[in-house]
């Protein structure tokens, strides 16, 4: 390795942006980050939205599948730059983009983050007003927007709201080893709720599972592949930023053999699981309630017991408390801190995500099938050129080889600082892929296809991207590094670490 990180210039590092010094993460922490975000109530909203796409259960299940193999492909990629620096997502960004480039992306990746984070607290905060409300129904008006509301949100839902995010704000603040510690059994108890809830509704239903109670319209196969496609593409965007940014984990696993293990586990085997009890869930709410239902919080304030109700509700907000804090708490603190690591360090980032979860009002973004859609659509056409770049630079472009060094300093012979600090190819690919992406969801002659956005910011990005470096690097252009022309590829040794 070039350079080691003995001459880090202060603005572009901190602490928390440094190579990591302690590596405690084994493969079943990383199981149980996938439990969590996995089981929170988007995650269970968001599988059960693809049944208003007029899917049957089985092709609703093939995507489900489908789409979280694709997210174990990503995360593996994405996680061993990481694992090898020791380093954050938004300071490997920096080898594609330029040492000062990188705030771009780690802003984009940031603001999609407080979205996020504002959507899951959002989320968990009605499980807590469906619980209120079911112990004191008196509690009813205050819980009526239109008597009582701002924003657009009841005051009884502000008060909720409020109240989950400063909870999981407390346990952000504690640092990375206690969210570590909380997601390692948030994530495994959700199992049990949904079990005892599946048994339930099981014996409610006197046995009897079918699955055509979705009053689905035959379809075509070609429709009908088109509809596993399109609702595959939803899951990828759904499971894309914690993907992108899963590099700010890998860097605390003990080996890259734990990280794959843990996504092995959590993700294909974890989410098969998941896919199960989802379905059966929503096939089952039909013979008992004479009607589907998609949100679990709902299913669980039906059971008869008070206390039943409590648990189930507890249980859940604390599975979507969980990920929020891993997926996007923790991304947008690490983000935030990269625009300016002297003055941000990542408390103070994450205090400022936080704050932007409040402003986006993210109870405007989630709420019905179509506009979860569009939203995932939206989240997909930024998420994928992101990742298309990170992952075309480093793998193909530079061969899996890094210069550590150079991550930290803005030293104008160094080779990540390109022009200036920017790499314009790789701010060029980001553009045009996001353009293009944006294209597909929004016009009109794109319509059938518009899901897939995430694929083709992704596709779009590694294309070109590829293209323009090696155009720009045989044309000495672009690509030179500083005033003297050095490769911005260079052939640096491969970065300590191993697989093992």
């Amino acid at each position: 390795m070039q350079g080691r990180t003995d001459h880090m210039d202060s603005h572009l590092v901190n602490e928390d942006l440094a190579p990591v010094r302690a590596r405690s993460w084994k493969w079943f922490d990383y199981v149980s980050l996938w439990m969590s975000n996995v089981h929170s109530i988007g995650g269970y909203i968001t599988a059960g939205s693809l049944f208003a796409m007029g899917l049957p259960a089985g092709d609703v299940f093939i995507a489900l599948v489908a789409g979280i193999v694709v997210i174990q492909v990503i995360c593996n990629l994405v996680a061993q730059p990481s694992f090898h620096s020791g380093a954050p997502y938004p300071v490997m960004a920096r080898m594609a983009f330029g040492v000062r480039g990188a705030v771009i992306p780690g802003l984009v990746r940031g603001i999609i983050a407080v979205g996020w984070y504002g959507i899951q607290t959002w989320l968990a905060s009605n499980a807590v007003l469906v619980l209120l409300l079911r112990q004191w129904p008196d509690l009813g008006p205050w819980a009526d927007v239109r008597l009582h509301g701002l924003l657009g949100l009841s005051t009884l839902g502000w008060g909720c709201f409020l109240f989950l995010w400063g909870l999981q704000g407390a346990v952000f603040w504690r640092g990375m080893e206690t969210i570590r510690r909380f997601i390692d059994w948030a994530g495994p108890v959700i199992y049990v709720v949904m079990i005892g809830l599946d048994g339930w509704l099981l014996w409610r239903a006197g046995g009897h599972v079918s699955l055509d109670v979705l009053g689905v319209v035959p379809q075509g196969m070609g429709a009908r592949m088109l509809g596993i496609i399109n609702a595959t593409a939803l899951i990828v965007a759904y499971f894309s930023p914690i993907a992108l940014n899963f590099g700010d984990f890998s860097r605390y696993g003990i080996s890259m053999a734990d990280i794959r293990r843990g996504n092995f586990w959590g993700l294909p085997v974890n989410f098969i699981g998941f896919s199960v009890l989802t379905l059966l869930t929503i096939v089952l709410t039909r013979p008992v309630f004479g009607r589907l239902m998609v949100d679990p919080v709902e299913v669980v304030s039906q059971i008869d017991s008070p206390t039943a109700v409590a648990l189930g509700v507890l249980t859940f907000v604390t599975a979507t408390a969980g990920v929020n804090i891993v997926a996007n708490f923790v991304s947008a603190a690490f983000d935030f801190s990269n625009m300016a690591p002297h003055a941000i360090n990542w408390r103070r980032g994450g205090l400022i995500a936080a704050v932007g979860a409040i402003v986006v009002t993210p109870w405007n973004l989630y709420a019905r099938p179509d506009v979860i859609h569009l939203t995932l659509d939206i989240l997909g056409t930024f998420i994928g050129p992101l990742t298309g770049v990170l992952l075309a630079d480093y793998y193909i472009m530079r061969k899996g080889r890094m210069d550590m060094g150079a991550l930290y300093t803005a030293d104008p012979q160094a080779p990540y600082w390109y022009r200036g600090g920017i790499n314009v190819v790789a701010m060029g690919a980001l553009l045009f892929s996001v353009l293009c992406g944006l294209a597909l969801v929004f016009a009109p002659l794109f319509a059938p296809v518009r899901n897939l956005s995430w694929f083709v910011g992704f596709s779009c990005a590694i294309g070109s991207y590829v293209v323009m470096a090696r155009l720009a690097a045989g044309g000495g252009q672009v690509a030179a590094s500083g005033s003297r022309g050095h490769s911005a590829f260079p052939a640096a040794p491969r970065s300590p670490g191993s697989d093992d």
